[in-house]
């Protein structure tokens, strides 16, 4: 009863919300693709969203048993729309191992060939890579890719692997590039998720083999412990990573990459970004001379004013990694150097998100929300939802496509 009085006033909360937002100006649209206890499975938690060349939207996530913890029995499942996001096809399974973890499902789009990527992890010991071909009604048997990410262990002994989450990008030259996070256990001899470094992988033939790049982000005092990481190339040819971390200054890490593979710069910390150790998104909007601007867009929890927050000391590790809410997008029209747009997703209890764009403009966060435990714990979220709106929207009025703005493309 407890869980579901929990659950029915975050309905309450959202549907207030949305029907306050309707009365701003633009166009915005909220969604329950997952919903807690379904399909006999607990919870479903780590989004990826991914906006195919057809503009067909596949959100895909982890389903948990058990408990939903990490290491529970998890599958990879899949919903579907062909439509913008206004229908949803049916929940489709589309990795299950038993009681083995299957996650961070990494979707990444190729424009060239028109197929979809999808790398994963299974048990946090091995990667697997399949395709589709047609929009993700089907898909290729899986295969085994590890032995790309075995070529690490040479400098780092990592017992842990994930690659992600979120969705991989494709570069201006047909390069696909997907961070990837290793762990080491520390001295622990365990396989645990903590500490770890963050690396690249890619491929220059459309998926059919990977490479290891370098290492990204490596883990000192400074750099503490980096993890999931978000990508997106820059108009210049650069890839930026954008890094979840553990250090106390509560900011994520920015390193860049001439070719998304090696030659990583020194990891900064962008202080537009607020750090609760919680993955974070970035994607491209629009880029010149195909769009009339440049736009990004990130996404992630600021939750630096959560009374639980500030009511810890700033080096309580606890504070930060158990408070995930106020989730917010940012836009950015300088490549990243500034961020003058700012706009609340869900002012609750809000996690891990992704974000896509389709080719009508429209953005779409898909994103973890809620709580069923009664404790306020973003571990044991009530839903996965997709937030869609357009430019109008976001920006107040203040910034919309216009005539000149070619139908939206990455390059």
């Amino acid at each position: 009863m407890k869980k579901k009085i929990v659950f029915l006033f975050s309905m309450f909360f959202l549907a207030t919300s949305n029907m306050c937002l309707a009365q701003e100006s633009g166009f915005h649209r909220f969604q329950i693709l997952f919903e807690a206890g379904t399909n006999d499975y607990h919870i479903y938690r780590i989004a990826s969203l991914a906006s195919t060349q057809k503009g067909t939207l596949l959100a895909f996530c982890a389903a948990r048993k058990g408990r939903g913890g990490d290491w529970d029995p998890i599958d990879i499942v899949m919903r579907r729309s062909t439509d913008g996001g206004k229908t949803w096809e049916p929940l489709k399974q589309l990795v299950h191992n038993d009681s083995i973890p299957s996650d961070n499902a990494m979707p990444i789009v190729d424009y060239i060939t028109g197929e979809v990527h999808l790398l994963y992890q299974v048990d946090y010991a091995r990667c697997y890579y399949m395709k589709s071909a047609d929009d993700g009604l089907t898909w290729s048997e899986p295969v085994d890719i590890t032995e790309t990410i075995d070529a690490f262990k040479d400098i780092y002994p990592w017992v842990v692997l994930a690659p992600g989450p979120g969705h991989g990008i494709q570069l201006t030259n047909g390069r696909l590039v997907v961070p990837f996070w290793l762990s080491d256990g520390g001295d622990t001899n365990r396989r645990r998720h903590r500490p770890s470094i963050v690396v690249s992988v890619y491929s220059d033939d459309h998926g059919l083999t990977w490479k290891a790049g370098d290492v990204a982000v490596p883990d000192n005092d400074t750099t503490v412990i980096p993890n999931e990481t978000s990508c997106i190339q820059l108009v210049d040819g650069r890839v930026l990573f954008n890094s979840r971390n553990e250090s106390i200054n509560y900011r994520r890490l920015f390193t860049c990459s001439e070719d998304g593979a090696t030659k990583w710069s020194i990891p900064v910390f962008a202080d537009a970004f607020f750090e609760p150790i919680c993955f974070g998104s970035m994607c491209r909007y629009s880029r010149q001379p195909f769009q009339s601007k440049n736009r990004i867009l990130f996404c992630n929890p600021d939750s630096r004013h959560d009374p639980w927050v500030r009511k810890k000391s700033s080096t309580s590790r606890s504070a930060r990694n158990r408070h995930r809410t106020n989730l917010t997008i940012r836009m950015s029209y300088d490549e990243g150097n500034t961020w003058p747009v700012s706009k609340v997703i869900d002012p609750g209890i809000a996690g891990y998100s992704d974000l896509a764009v389709t080719p009508d403009g429209m953005i779409h966060v898909f994103y973890e929300g809620g709580s069923i435990s009664g404790t306020g714990s973003h571990y044991q979220n009530t839903h996965m939802s997709v937030v869609s709106f357009d430019l109008e929207w976001l920006t107040n009025g203040n910034d919309k496509l216009s005539d000149k703005d070619k139908p939206l493309k990455p390059f």
